[in-house]
């Protein structure tokens, strides 16, 4: 797909409004989604194609900004983003003309034709330095690789609805309607688009035949194993796409509890859940995971998948703001956070039941030092090899006895998860 600033005109309004909402999202102090919203209704008299270039600019520079403040010597934010626009936007100088201040002509000269080579890698590969030091130590030479895919604008990924189609079916209907759709390599429901069509009033979405889902994501629903008429949780449910598909995992039958400590989350669930036509399951607000609705539901359930609140590393393609608005301190919380969730949702777990454990995180600490953990606490439980459990599945992806993925090998976001079964 095209950069809509490769096509949509710059004037200088709209130059104006993205500076002005850059100076918003700069200061990390909330989700850049979250910012960009609000900022659109506040502007809701901007059409789509303004719309998508302010997006398309704020999003490029947020994962170039370490380059971007070397070029633009700061973080003001006009500058950053005519250092963007020139430099990675696919723009040349004459498009300037008329639209560059003082001495910003000769400037943009220079950001056309300064050589970045001599940066220092944390720069080069636009990560805070306490980050690349993490991530050096634990991907080494695969490292700029990694985030050469997770400086990409992400695909949109879309999981079919195997209780009322098929992805041959799906696909041809998508391109019935001029959409373009190949099926993804490694999960067998997901179709993968490179344009982003709203999707929502597409009669294949209104009839629940589809969901916007990344392959990863789906993976790892898949990777419990969910059955028919089994008891499963989804133990961190969010608003539900992982819910969804393990609900048609199970055929609409059995009992499927999908816990969040989020409200909104849940309530967001609903309209997907009667799109979907599940009627197996059912949505429980928990205070914590020490809520009494989990002690008096303890060793019912064959399956538990705990998609465990995490840095989100793994997704800086959707949200690239997060390698600056994570710290070495918040990480440190998450982690003590997640082995809490671990401990409680494993209570839930009968024995010859299964649990999976997942992150859409890239750090060891989060991941394989998780469940190294949670074997010494609970030797009740073993690990059974992710890699075993995809071939029986007929998924095509060994990444050894944890599912690893990541953007650079796989075109997915990056995800870990492991799969424990207690023992009977």
């Amino acid at each position: 797909m095209d950069c809509p600033c490769l096509t949509t005109p710059m004037n200088s309004a709209l130059l104006s409004e993205t500076a002005y909402v850059l100076h918003r999202l700069l200061t990390f102090e909330r989700p850049a989604d979250a910012v960009l919203s609000a900022f659109f209704r506040e502007k809701d008299k901007l059409g789509a194609r303004d719309r998508a270039f302010i997006a398309e600019s704020a999003y490029g520079i947020i994962r170039r900004l370490r380059t971007l403040e070397h070029l633009a010597g700061g973080r003001e934010p006009r500058r950053l983003l005519l250092a963007w626009l020139a430099r990675f936007g696919g723009h040349n100088l004459r498009e300037f003309e008329g639209l560059a201040r003082g001495d910003e002509s000769d400037w943009l000269k220079q950001v056309k034709a300064e050589d970045l080579t001599e940066l220092p890698e944390a720069a080069r590969l636009d990560l805070p330095d306490w980050l690349h030091a993490r991530l050096t130590a634990e991907r080494g030479e695969t490292l700029p690789a990694l985030m050469a895919a997770l400086n990409q604008s992400a695909p949109l990924d879309l999981r079919i609805n195997p209780l009322a189609t098929d992805r041959d079916a799906a696909m041809a209907s998508l391109a019935r309607d001029g959409i373009d759709a190949v099926a993804t390599p490694y999960s067998p429901l997901g179709l993968r688009l490179d344009t982003k069509p709203a999707l929502n009033r597409n009669a294949l979405f209104t009839q629940g035949h589809i969901e916007v889902q990344d392959e990863g994501s789906q993976l790892l629903a898949l990777l419990t194993g969910a059955k028919r008429g089994e008891m499963v949780c989804d133990f961190c449910a969010g608003a539900g796409g992982k819910t969804l598909l393990l609900g048609a995992m199970m055929r609409n039958t059995g009992r499927l509890y999908a816990f969040d400590v989020a409200e909104k989350r849940l309530a967001n669930l609903k309209p997907r859940l009667a799109r979907s036509g599940l009627s197996n399951v059912h949505p429980q607000l928990i205070a914590n995971e020490r809520d009494q609705k989990i002690k008096r539901l303890a060793g019912k359930f064959d399956r538990v998948l705990v998609d465990a609140p995490c840095s989100g590393l793994g997704t800086l393609r959707r949200n690239p703001d997060l390698k600056w608005r994570q710290t070495p301190e918040s990480i440190g919380e998450m982690v003590a956070k997640q082995a809490a969730i671990l401990d409680s949702s494993a209570r839930l777990v009968k024995a010859g039941g299964h649990l999976v454990y997942a992150t859409c995180s890239l750090l060891t600490e989060e991941n394989e030092a998780q469940i190294a953990g949670f074997l010494v606490r609970h030797p009740e439980f073993r690990l059974n090899p992710a890699n075993g459990i995809l071939k029986q599945l007929g998924i095509a992806l060994d990444t050894g006895e944890f599912l690893k993925l990541d953007p650079a090998h796989h075109q997915t976001d990056g995800f870990f998860a492991a799969v424990l079964e207690r023992c009977a």
